[in-house]
């Protein structure tokens, strides 16, 4: 028997396999078909683009077209989160572009709003020219101050490609999250709160836009009776096999994000005995978070490390993960300009950790990783 609690295992629902056994005895064994159109139209009504989004093959793919769609070309800046999954900066490296960095403020972690405004001052009075977009990352589903980024961006007049990857059912007053961009980009990979095996999507500012991307997704075909392109396309569609896993997470999204809001509810619980560690949490009721993954930080005064605590729960078979070390740490990206808000990406990677968080563990299982952190405290 397995005994093990991973960090953040695919829940079903139960009739994914229905979707599924219909694109087989349809012959829908394709990157398009009735689950796909299903799939965009349940995740459009959810989210209050009816019409405006786009299956992918994944939120990488989300993000790169949504830079196409945006103009970007060889030689632009794009102003990036620093803290955040190498996702949200590679594709700009794909259009031969320059991520520029931003780091975070405390409250969410997120994109610092007031360093993005020097950043780009700075980048027009270093280069002449502005950036050619902003991707603001939600992370760890919580989401990024997105009015206060907005306004820099409005102000400076530039487009918001919006990472929601990690954020689906998470909303900021009232609104949810994959909203506020011109574009914004979905996950669906196998970790996240609805899955479709691996996939994405593309929320676009109208219909033009997201026949646009469907055309780019689908190898920049023309309408002609032979095949003609103009311009570079991409095979980037989700299959319709997939797709019909999507079509039956969409009934069980609701659930699983509130299971998730329980969880994280769990461990602030269970865990506020334990005065060394701080459980992130909404900065204010203004957002509501769907805690894809639950996270903590270790007071540095205890000279305790995060992956000396990862490691004391691997060895009672709990899986847990370090935060992302910020982009601008990374070699790949080491020539990239950065601009940081004291450090604070910085050490959140030095004293941050993931924990199991997963909609299908029970509240046994969160209570067994509580007492396990609260044991490794009292090894001090």
């Amino acid at each position: 028997m397995d005994n093990s609690v991973k960090l953040s295992l695919a829940h079903m629902g139960g009739r994914e396999q229905y979707w599924i056994d219909q694109a087989f005895k349809t012959g829908w064994i394709v990157p398009l078909g009735p689950n796909v159109d299903e799939f965009e139209r349940l995740l459009g009504d959810y989210l209050g683009a009816p019409g405006r989004v786009v299956a992918l093959s994944a939120g990488t793919a989300a993000l790169h077209l949504g830079l196409v769609m945006l103009g970007v070309e060889p030689g632009d800046e794009v102003i990036c989160q620093s803290f955040t999954f190498s996702a949200s900066a590679n594709p700009v490296k794909y259009m031969g572009a320059t991520p520029v960095f931003v780091g975070s403020e405390k409250d969410t972690w997120n994109m610092d709003p007031a360093v993005l405004d020097e950043c780009i001052a700075d980048r027009v009075a270093q280069t002449g020219r502005k950036p050619k977009a902003i991707i603001p990352v939600h992370l760890y589903g919580m989401p990024a101050k997105m009015k206060e980024i907005l306004a820099v961006a409005d102000k400076w007049e530039i487009p918001v490609l919006e990472d929601a990857a990690e954020a689906l059912g998470s909303e900021l007053d009232g609104h949810k999250c994959g909203t506020f961009g011109r574009f914004a980009a979905l996950s669906f990979n196998g970790n996240k709160i609805i899955t479709t095996s691996g996939g994405g999507a593309l929320v676009c500012p109208d219909a033009e836009s997201a026949t646009r991307v469907k055309f780019y997704a689908t190898q920049a075909r023309e309408n002609r009776p032979y095949y003609y392109h103009e311009v570079i396309g991409y095979n980037y569609r989700l299959s319709n096999v997939c797709a019909g896993i999507g079509v039956g997470q969409m009934e069980v999204l609701d659930e699983h994000v509130a299971r998730r809001r329980e969880i994280h509810g769990l461990y602030k619980q269970l865990l506020s005995e334990a005065q060394w560690i701080k459980v992130m949490d909404n900065p204010s009721l203004n957002f509501a978070s769907n805690f894809w993954l639950s996270t903590i930080t270790i007071d540095s005064k205890t000279g305790r490390t995060p992956d000396e605590l990862r490691l004391f729960l691997a060895e009672k078979e709990i899986e847990s993960r370090l935060l992302w070390r910020p982009m601008h740490m990374q070699p790949v990206f080491a020539d990239a300009p950065y601009y940081g808000a004291g450090g604070v990406e910085e050490q959140l990677f030095d004293t941050g950790l993931c924990l199991p968080s997963g909609s299908g563990l029970s509240d046994a299982q969160i209570e067994r990783v509580a007492r396990t952190i609260i044991d490794f405290g009292g090894k001090q």
